[in-house]
Parts: C-alpha cells; sequence; structure tokens
C-alpha cells in the first residue's frame, strides 16, 4: 500500500499478547461465546476476516472485515482490577475478548483511520468497540457495561489492509494518521456515550467517511436525524 502524503510515524510499542477464542457455553441458557481468549505464541496469520484459528459465536454482531482485530490497552487492566478484585479473569490479558494486548494504543492516542505495520500484516483502526451485556456476565458484576461507557476504557477494532503473518513480540508501528481530529475516546463519546447533541455536522461527516465500521456510520446517520 502506498503511504506517500501521510504524516510520519508517531506510536511504536509492542504486541505483548496475541489471544484467540473459540465459541463456548457462555451464558446459563446455552448462549454461546468466544470472549474468552487464549494467548498463542507462535506466528498466526492474520487475514481480512481476522486471526486464523480465531472464532465468534454471533457473527451477526462480531467479527467481519470492520472487526476482524480487536485491541485493548493493557494499561486499563489496574483500573479494572482496583474495581473488581474478585473477577480473576483479569489476572491476565484476554478479559475482554481482545485479540490484541500491548501499551501505548489507549483511547486518547489511538485515531480513527490510524494505520500500522504488524509483523508483515497491515491494519487499520475502524471504530471504538460498543460494549455488551456479556462483559456484566463474565465479570458477574452488573455495572460493566455502564462503567465502560462512562469511562471510555472500551477499547478499538481493526481491519486488514494487508494480509500476513503475526506474533506476540511484533513491533506495532504506526505509518498513517489521516483524521488527527478524531481520537476514539471523542469517537466514542459521540455515537455511545451520548456526546451527540449539538454535533449534527460532525455526526454527518462521520456518516460518510467510508474509514469508520460501517455499524458506526449508521448509527451516525440515526443521531445526525437523518
Amino acid at each position: 500500500m502506498n503511504l506517500v502524503g501521510y504524516q510520519s510515524v508517531m506510536i511504536r510499542t509492542k504486541l505483548e499478547h496475541l489471544l484467540i477464542g473459540t465459541p463456548k457455553i457462555f451464558g446459563e441458557d446455552g448462549e454461546m461465546s468466544a470472549i474468552a481468549k487464549t494467548p498463542v505464541d507462535r506466528p498466526l496469520k492474520l487475514g481480512f476476516e481476522g486471526l486464523e484459528g480465531n472464532q465468534v459465536a454471533d457473527p451477526l454482531h462480531h467479527g467481519g472485515r470492520d472487526k476482524a482485530v480487536h485491541l485493548y490497552p493493557i494499561e486499563h487492566y489496574d483500573f479494572w482490577r482496583e474495581k473488581y478484585p474478585d473477577v480473576s479473569a483479569l489476572d491476565q490479558s484476554g478479559a475482554f475478548g481482545e485479540n490484541f494486548s500491548c501499551s501505548g494504543l489507549s483511547e486518547d492516542k489511538l485515531c480513527l483511520g490510524d494505520i500500522f505495520r504488524i509483523g508483515e500484516a497491515l491494519i487499520e483502526c475502524s471504530h471504538a468497540r460498543q460494549p455488551c451485556w456479556k462483559l456484566n456476565h463474565r465479570f458477574g458484576h452488573r455495572d460493566v457495561l455502564k462503567t465502560v461507557v462512562k469511562t471510555g476504557k472500551c477499547g478499538s477494532y481493526f481491519r486488514v489492509l494487508e494480509e500476513g503473518p503475526v506474533q506476540a513480540g511484533d513491533d506495532f508501528v504506526q505509518q498513517a494518521r489521516p483524521y488527527p481530529d478524531w481520537p476514539l475516546d471523542r469517537l466514542f463519546g459521540m455515537i455511545i456515550g451520548g456526546k451527540h447533541e449539538g454535533q449534527v455536522a460532525e455526526l454527518i461527516a462521520l456518516s460518510k467517511n467510508e474509514t469508520l465500521g460501517e455499524s458506526w456510520r449508521v448509527r451516525a446517520q440515526q443521531l445526525a436525524g437523518n
């Protein structure tokens, strides 16, 4: 991919953990979920639909090209451990169902459309993650979803621009920032966090921005009243 004309490298970090999962029984009614992820210490192919060996239980709301990779910042774990000291899932990465675990990519540092080289793959930030009820069930607390919305500690999704193998320990290097005015904390607040009042022009622009994940473009259009 030709990146001429974009800004120079701004973020450099490492992929600390690479995680995948398969659907397992999750709820009391037998509902399936692949939110539980296991770290992998070998290279995996990152394709347009996601990581080799990773599956989703609900393809209507998870997976697909706009959600090929879910990243959750390691920095947030201290907050969650302090809030929920009884939740053993927080003792290691993967508690939020993430595929990529690393530092330096929190929602205030990452922007819509940011492009990164990781291993031999090239990925692009498509939107933040919208939390669902499964976090409440996984942690055994009723207010997890609400706390994610309130704090903006949501994580992010990436689409794959170039396929290739990735593994834990790979450099995670920013190549481009086409939308510096759209950090994910601002985007999440507007689309999910209720901070959209008086932002009609911004919402219309987002609804037409094809870098933004399709479901969030639709949501932006709805919030704009169009």
